[in-house]
């Protein structure tokens, strides 16, 4: 059991991760909020917190004795419960679909935040301006008259198969 003596919540490792966490999450949030989109700060932040929390509680059931745990293994559990999460952010409407920019983000930022938890916060981080440099400007070249008038980006009916 925890005591005050043997908290985790005293190690500098784990506030530079939790922090790390926060803040790809919120650099991530930021562009999707700004650009109105359902994943917004908050639900980025969490996610990506959450994903950090769940890899650092392996480090934590070690301390306290109940043996060492398969990081991968936790990994790949934030790996099907967050693309879970993603699929919700999918949606079709008549023969669009929409939100797999949604999605894939919501995936991405659980991936920061494994890392994040893992310790390799300068990683994290690094990636995280990457996915920035990502997203804005290919957004604003989505809108560019070049791709609107040669139709790279036309919308193509769903699949109707399934």
């Amino acid at each position: 059991m925890e005591t005050l003596n043997n908290t985790y919540l005293l190690e500098p490792t784990f506030w530079m991760r939790f922090g790390a966490a926060v803040l790809c999450g919120f650099i991530v949030g930021w562009e999707r909020e700004r650009s109105h989109k359902p994943a917004g700060l908050r639900t980025t932040i969490l996610i990506c917190l959450g994903s950090c929390i769940f890899v650092m509680s392996q480090e934590m059931i070690a301390k306290l004795g109940y043996g060492v745990m398969d990081p991968s293994r936790i990994a790949g559990q934030i790996v099907t419960g967050v693309g879970f999460l993603g699929a919700g952010a999918i949606l079709r409407q008549g023969v669009t679909v929409t939100g797999l920019t949604t999605a894939a983000t919501i995936w991405l930022v659980a991936a920061l935040g494994v890392l994040a938890g893992i310790g390799y916060v300068y990683t994290a981080l690094g990636i995280t301006i990457g996915v920035m440099l990502i997203l804005q400007p290919l957004r604003w070249l989505e809108h560019t008259e070049y791709f609107a008038n040669n139709n790279c980006y036309e919308k193509r009916p769903a699949d109707k198969s399934h």
